[in-house]
């Protein structure tokens, strides 16, 4: 007798032992969107209730939708399954609880080929959307629209003579967690739910960070000691930028930090592009990321199979 989609679907908790398991999979994903990273999964599985399993050499998430916290969805699964298999044994596992299959934060280039599956109802999540920049354009920033940037730069490297960037390694690892515990506070005003679980989650990179197997870099300066770190994960020719945080008070510290990082990282892997992410909503967080003038806007979307 065959198994039925809940016997093969034995979804379990994301937690650090997860990693492994996790990574392996996550290696074959093909969207540039952050969804569909380590991070991605480990940082925000508390919020969006994410839980996995494998079954086929397939992995399957569940958990809820990006912008419906009520609303049960999937990703997309990534694996040895083609989609149309694995979409099936979803629409199965569904079908067995009375529910439709919703798939969540599904990258445009997927639309098509899911319409070809089945039925299907598309909304564009514009919250979560992700911000695609050229990786040489952030390492130099060169050119007139950059003009403001390399001024707060110049502005911060003239106010603290000696300033240096440290990789993030055992030696510094408790400083920049102290920093954190310091500067990074969301504002008391933020209205922004996100910003409160992206501080918690940061705090558990930085305490679990050598488990990771991310990568990041320090700004310090004689004066103020840490006044800036960013975080981050290659993943085929793409870095995505998992957490940047700096001293506001500290004029220039977050444009140095964002340019020392794509260009180290540039120097160290074969990257073409840096995700920074989605601006879930924030006005402000939106305006700084046009700033930078990304190359693309890499839109996603809830699916559901009617």
């Amino acid at each position: 007798m065959n198994a039925t989609a809940t016997e093969k679907l034995q979804f379990r908790n994301v937690d650090i032992h997860s990693i492994p398991i996790l990574r392996k999979y996550l290696s074959m994903a093909t969207s540039r969107t952050c969804d569909y990273t380590l991070a991605g999964i480990y940082m925000w599985a508390g919020y969006f209730h994410y839980k996995y399993a494998i079954a086929a050499d397939t992995l399957f998430i569940k958990g809820v939708a990006e912008n419906n916290l009520q609303l049960p969805a999937f990703s997309l699964p990534i694996g040895r399954l083609p989609l149309n298999e694995s979409i099936r044994i979803l629409r199965e596992y569904c079908y067995e609880r009375n529910k439709t299959l919703t798939l969540s934060a599904v990258p445009a280039d997927i639309i098509q080929p899911l319409y070809e599956i089945g039925n299907i109802t598309t909304q564009e999540l514009t919250d979560w959307a992700d911000y695609l920049y050229n990786a040489a354009d952030l390492a130099t920033l060169k050119g007139k629209p950059y003009n403001k940037k390399r001024n707060h730069i110049n502005r911060f490297c003239s106010d603290n003579p000696g300033w240096q960037m440290e990789v993030i390694t055992q030696r510094n690892i408790q400083e920049i967690t102290d920093f954190y515990k310091t500067y990074g506070q969301p504002a008391v005003d933020s209205c922004y739910v996100t910003a409160v679980v992206e501080h918690d989650q940061t705090m558990r990179v930085l305490q679990n960070y050598f488990s990771l197997g991310f990568e990041g870099v320090a700004l310090r300066t004689p004066s103020h000691g840490i006044v800036a770190f960013a975080i981050g994960e290659c993943c085929r020719d793409t870095l995505f930028v998992h957490i940047e945080k700096m001293r506001h008070d500290v004029s220039g510290a977050g444009e140095t930090i964002n340019k020392l990082f794509a260009e180290h990282m540039l120097k160290l892997h074969d990257i073409t592009f840096i995700n920074r992410e989605e601006d879930v909503g924030d006005p402000g967080l939106r305006a700084a990321k046009m700033s930078y003038h990304p190359c693309s806007i890499l839109k996603k979307y809830n699916v559901t199979f009617i």
